[in-house]
C-alpha cells in the first residue's frame, strides 16, 4: 500500500475541550533544558568540541580538541544560570519540568538536589546532548536504554517524560516502544496534547516549542535582549488565554535554557512575563507531567478503525457502496496515496471523489445509471440499497400518495428519455416539494449541465453516507 504517515489534520476544526483543572484558561509548561555537562566535548568520548546553542556566533566544531571558551559558557549554565532560575522559580511557587541530558545530570549532583527539593519534574533529555539523525536505530535504541538506566541511577527514579530535541526519525517510536513513558515531547505540532499509535503502544505526545524559547537568542533571526523575548512571550500569552476565554484552552511552552535565560540581561525579559502571566486569572503553571496525567484521565485514547491502515478487501467492503454500485472506485482509491488525513469521512470522501472525477465519461455516466429513479419502479418493489431506501424515506418519497407518484414516475420517465441517466439530487438536502421544483427546472437543462449537476450530486450523496459512519 502506498501510505503517507505524516498527520497533518490532527484535531482539526474541533479541537477538544481541555477541561484544565479548576476552569483554568491556559495551561503554562515552564520548560527547563539542563544540557550543560552532557553536550559535545572529546572529555565525554566525542569527535569534537559542541558548536549548538551558544552565546559565541557562528560556532563549529574544533575536531579533536577541547573548545576552552564553548565549555565557559556551558560551565555558566550550571554554575550561575541554574541557580538564578531555580531562585526565581521557587521563590514564585512555580513548577518546573526539567529536560535532563543524563550524563549532564549525572555531572551535576547539587543541581539535581535542588531540582527535587523544590519538587520539579525530571524528564529525560537522552543520553548525550549531541545529534541523532545518523545514528543507526539500533545505536539509538542502546542509548535510550542506558538513558534511562543511567538517570535511574542518578535521580532515584525512572524517567516518565521524554525529550530528545536533536532527534532522528525513528527516535519518537523508539521511546514509544521502550513502554514506559507517560509522555514525549519530540513534536511541534500542536497547542494541545495528543496520542499517537506504535504497535500496540498508545503513546502520549505532548508538543513542545522552537519559538518560545530562549533558544532564538543564540540563533538566527532571534531575540537580542530580554524585552524582545518578553514581547513574544506576551503576545504568545495573550492569544492563547483568548482562545481560553472563549471556551478553547490550549498549552503554552515555554522552551529555556540554564546558559540562555540564566543571564541576567536575558532573564529580565522571563521575569516580566512571569509577571504579567501570574496578574491573570485562570493560568495553571503545570509540568508537564501533572497535563500527562489531566489529558489521560480526561482525554483517553480510544482505538477506532483507520480506513488508511485497511486492506483493500475491506476497504471496498466498507466503502463499496458509498457510490451505488460501483465498487470499482472504492478499489482504485486503496491504491491512491492515503495517510491520517483520509481516516474520516471527508478524508475518504476525498479519495473517492479523485477517482470518480478521473474516470472516464463513460464510468462516470454508469455510476449515473446505477442509481435509482425517484419513488420509481424500484423503490415500490422495495429493490432500493438499504442507503437508497433510507434517505428516499428522510424527504417521505417512501409514502407518496397515488398522484404524487404519478407525478414522479412521469418526470422520471421524461427526464431519463431526455438525458440518458436518472434524475439524481441528495434527497437529504431537500423536501419533497423541493426535489420536485428541482425536478421541473432540471429537466429543461441542456444534457452536459445536468450531466455536470448529475455527478456533483452523487459526490454530495456520498458525502453525507460516509458522515454516517465516519467521524
Amino acid at each position: 500500500m502506498n501510505r503517507y504517515p505524516r498527520d497533518m489534520t490532527g484535531y482539526g476544526a474541533n479541537a477538544p475541550d481541555a477541561r484544565w483543572p479548576k476552569g483554568a484558561k491556559i495551561a503554562v509548561s515552564l520548560v527547563l533544558n539542563y544540557e550543560e555537562g552532557g553536550e559535545n566535548n572529546i572529555l565525554h568520548g566525542d569527535a569534537g568540541s559542541e558548536a549548538f546553542l551558544s552565546d559565541i556566533g557562528g560556532a563549529a566544531p574544533w575536531p579533536g580538541k577541547r573548545h576552552w571558551n564553548m565549555e565557559s559558557i556551558y560551565d555558566y549554565g550550571a554554575r550561575a544560570g541554574f541557580w538564578r532560575l531555580h531562585r526565581l522559580f521557587t521563590s514564585r511557587d512555580i513548577p518546573v519540568t526539567v529536560y535532563g541530558v543524563a550524563t549532564a545530570l549525572a555531572r551535576s549532583p547539587e543541581q539535581v538536589a535542588a531540582m527535587k527539593a523544590a519538587d520539579w519534574e525530571i524528564a529525560s533529555h537522552g543520553l548525550k546532548w549531541v545529534e541523532h539523525k545518523d545514528m543507526p536505530e539500533e545505536e539509538e535504541r542502546a542509548a535510550i536504554a542506558e538513558a534511562i538506566r543511567l538517570h535511574t541511577e542518578v535521580v532515584g527514579t525512572r524517567p516518565r517524560g521524554w525529550y530528545t530535541g536533536r532527534c532522528s526519525v525513528n527516535t519518537v517510536r523508539l521511546v514509544a516502544e521502550e513502554g514506559g513513558f507517560d509522555w514525549i515531547a519530540d513534536t511541534y505540532d500542536d497547542d494541545l496534547p495528543h496520542w499517537m499509535e506504535f504497535g500496540e503502544r498508545d503513546q502520549l505526545i505532548i508538543p513542545y516549542t522552537l519559538e518560545a524559547n530562549d533558544m532564538r537568542f543564540a540563533t538566527a533571526p532571534g531575540y537580542i535582549e530580554g524585552q524582545q523575548f518578553f514581547q513574544y512571550l506576551k503576545d504568545s500569552f495573550d492569544v492563547l488565554y483568548a482562545e481560553g476565554e472563549a471556551g478553547a484552552a490550549k498549552m503554552f511552552s515555554i522552551g529555556l535554557h540554564c546558559r540562555l535565560i540564566g543571564r541576567p540581561g536575558k532573564i529580565a525579559g522571563l521575569m516580566r512575563f512571569l509577571d504579567y502571566a501570574q496578574g491573570h486569572e485562570g493560568v495553571w503553571f503545570a509540568r508537564r507531567a501533572d497535563i500527562a496525567d489531566h489529558w489521560a484521565k480526561t482525554h483517553p485514547h480510544q482505538r477506532v478503525e483507520r480506513p488508511s491502515e485497511m486492506d483493500a478487501q475491506s476497504f471496498v467492503a466498507k466503502f463499496g457502496s458509498i457510490f451505488e454500485h460501483s465498487p470499482w472506485i472504492a478499489e482504485r482509491a486503496h491504491a491512491l496515496e492515503l495517510g491520517p488525513a483520509h481516516d474520516s469521512a471527508i478524508g475518504v470522501h476525498s479519495a473517492l471523489c479523485r477517482m470518480f472525477r478521473s474516470a472516464s465519461h463513460e464510468e462516470r455516466l454508469g455510476v449515473l445509471t446505477a442509481h435509482p429513479d425517484l419513488a420509481g419502479k424500484l423503490a415500490a418493489a422495495k429493490r432500493l440499497t438499504a442507503e437508497s431506501t433510507a434517505e428516499q424515506a428522510s424527504a417521505a418519497l417512501d409514502s407518496l400518495t397515488d398522484a404524487e407518484r404519478e407525478t414522479f414516475q412521469a418526470l422520471n420517465t421524461e427526464y431519463v428519455a431526455k438525458h440518458g441517466f436518472p434524475f439524481i439530487i441528495a434527497v437529504r438536502d431537500n423536501t419533497k416539494d423541493s426535489i420536485l421544483a428541482a425536478f421541473k427546472t432540471r429537466i429543461g437543462h441542456d444534457t452536459q449541465t445536468e450531466f455536470n449537476t448529475a455527478c456533483a450530486q452523487v459526490e454530495r450523496i456520498a458525502e453525507l453516507r460516509l458522515k454516517d459512519i465516519l467521524p
